[in-house]
C-alpha cells in the first residue's frame, strides 16, 4: 500500500478504486435499496460521498495528466471516461496506470 502514496500516479490509482467502489456501491447496493425497498438513505450518503470522490477524480486526473504531460487525446480522455462506466476506474488503472512509472 505505500508504493501508492510515492507518487501522484500510485494516489490518482488510490482515488480511482475508491471513486470505483463507491460508484458500485451506489448502483448495485444503494440504488436497489432506494427503489426496491423504498429506502433512499443509502443513496444520499453514498450519493454525495462518490460524487465527492467523482469531482477528486476528475481534477487530480488532469493535474496529474498536466504534471506528466500527458497528451488529452491518448491518455486523459480514457482515464475521464473511465470514471462515467461502471467497473471503468478498475480497467482502465490495470491497461494504462498501473504501466506508468
Amino acid at each position: 500500500m505505500n508504493s501508492f502514496f510515492s507518487s501522484n500516479i500510485g494516489r490518482l490509482r488510490l482515488l480511482g478504486i475508491i471513486e470505483g467502489l463507491s460508484f458500485l456501491i451506489l448502483i448495485f447496493i444503494a440504488m436497489p435499496l432506494k427503489y426496491f425497498f423504498a429506502n433512499p438513505f443509502l443513496v444520499k450518503v453514498v450519493g454525495q460521498l462518490h460524487g465527492l470522490l467523482f469531482l477528486a477524480f476528475v481534477f487530480f486526473t488532469f493535474y496529474v495528466a498536466i504534471e506528466k504531460k500527458w497528451r488529452f487525446n491518448s491518455i486523459t480522455w480514457k482515464v475521464l471516461l473511465a470514471s462515467i462506466l461502471p467497473f471503468g476506474t478498475f480497467y482502465v488503472d490495470y491497461k494504462i496506470l498501473r504501466k506508468i512509472k
